[in-house]
């Protein structure tokens, strides 16, 4: 267990990329498993809201990534408010998975390839939707509870 203050780092480098293009905007980070709790701090936050798939950047090219786009479609889900079209597909397509989403994340290609190196408990702990109430919030250019 991490205690209080530590800081932990992990790798992604398109989600850092991502971060730090959005100076001058609160940036939370979210995913399947904080989609609710990141859409109740936005909503706290107020204003427009922008919710970006990040996807996977590999050999200088941007591989878009499922559970990005499902991660994304649950944030959407559970805010309120007019929908782009897009963010209304993300949030469409969330909700016709939702039951299946641990299947199809061991299913598609990063899970497999997770799996391949044996990290196939990560993938399974990717797919718990709303399992954590912590949403992150960019502070100094370091990601901290909101």
């Amino acid at each position: 267990m991490l205690t209080a203050g530590v800081r932990l780092g992990l790798p992604s480098p398109n989600g850092a990329t991502l971060c730090a293009a959005a100076s001058g905007s609160t940036v939370f980070a979210g995913c399947l498993r904080n989609a609710d709790a990141v859409a109740e701090a936005a909503a706290r936050v107020g204003g427009p809201v922008g919710v970006v798939a990040g996807g996977e950047r590999r050999d200088d090219e941007l591989r878009p990534a499922i559970e990005d786009l499902l991660g994304a479609g649950a944030i959407v889900s559970a805010l309120s408010g007019r929908r782009s079209p897009e963010a209304e597909l993300a949030a469409a397509a969330f909700r016709s998975v939702r039951d299946d989403i641990s299947s199809l994340l061991a299913d598609c290609e990063s899970g497999r390839e997770l799996a391949e190196m044996g990290f196939a408990h990560d993938v399974a702990l990717a797919a718990e939707v709303n399992s954590s109430r912590t949403a992150p919030v960019l502070r100094d250019g370091f990601l901290e509870a909101a």
